[in-house]
């Protein structure tokens, strides 16, 4: 029998060839995976109790069986089904907005060749630099201008496309569309816009679907800007949270029960567009 060196037998193969873990890599990742999932567990955990769990010694790790009526309560508190409704309104039209805007300026900005294209890409990679407050109150002023205060459009229109998007989509279809992908499709008689359409966008599919997650999370999480353009009677997810809150005491078992149905529907996406994300690497790296 062949003795096999010792920094050979650390490392443990199996039958395909591919090395595995070692257990400690486990380990960390059963870490990082309770770290992840323990703070939404604790808000279940609180929005299933009432708040006086919070003052014992030793709080109990089982839910308890006040959920359902904690989130009673919350819909009878703030109008809770309006304000989910505007958030998946707002969320749902800035995503879809921002990821076709930012695929087809990353498309023009990484492939077609115009004059003035660096000095553009510049001038948008610049108001990243631009602080966001800077802005609120011309902004603010020209939604009132336009009659738009309190209404849900002050909130979509300026955000219907993002500079980090458009950045984000420019450097990621540079690297995987190929000038001789292009030239191709304009050989085969394909527009401009159709080689956009059956070409750059199933190849950047996992940027844009990263781009989605990201935009439509960004959206639903944003206080400051409908704080200041919304109202009281039209408010998002997020003004809703806030109101739980807003008096002389708050029972965090009632606003823990409202971030929880609050989070459920970025969940949803996650889980939906992760799948996308996935099965684009995967289908990249097949074809690879």
């Amino acid at each position: 029998m062949i003795a096999l060196p010792a920094k050979v037998r650390r490392h443990t193969v199996d039958a395909t060839g591919a090395r595995r873990a070692r257990f400690w890599v486990y380990g960390l990742l059963i870490a990082f995976l309770i770290g992840s999932i323990f703070p939404f567990y604790w808000s279940f955990l609180v929005a299933s109790r009432d708040s006086s769990m919070l003052t014992e010694q030793v709080p109990p790790l089982l839910p308890g069986g006040n959920f359902l009526s904690n989130a009673a309560r919350v819909f009878d508190s703030v109008p809770f089904w309006k304000s989910l409704g505007n958030s998946l309104i707002v969320s749902g039209t800035v995503t879809l907005t921002t990821v076709l805007f930012s695929t087809l300026a990353g498309f023009a900005f990484a492939k077609l060749r115009f004059r003035g294209r660096n000095a553009l890409f510049v001038i948008v990679v610049a108001t990243l630099a631009v602080p966001t407050q800077l802005g609120i109150i011309p902004l603010y002023m020209a939604m009132a201008e336009f009659g738009w205060a309190g209404e849900l459009q002050a909130v979509i229109v300026p955000n219907l496309v993002t500079a980090i998007g458009v950045f984000w989509m420019r450097q990621y279809t540079m690297q995987v569309v190929p000038y001789e992908l292009i030239e191709a499709a304009r050989v085969d008689g394909c527009s401009m816009i159709r080689v956009y359409w059956h070409v750059c966008l199933p190849a950047v599919r996992p940027a844009a679907a990263f781009l989605g997650m990201f935009t439509f999370m960004t959206s639903w999480n944003d206080f400051l800007w409908p704080l200041v353009v919304l109202n009281a009677e039209n408010p998002t997810v997020q003004l809703a949270l806030e109101r739980l809150q807003s008096g002389f005491y708050v029972d965090y078992s009632l606003v823990l029960a409202g971030t929880t149905l609050a989070t459920i529907p970025i969940l949803i996406v996650f889980v939906v567009l992760g799948r996308q994300i996935v099965a684009g690497i995967m289908q990249g790296a097949v074809k690879g």
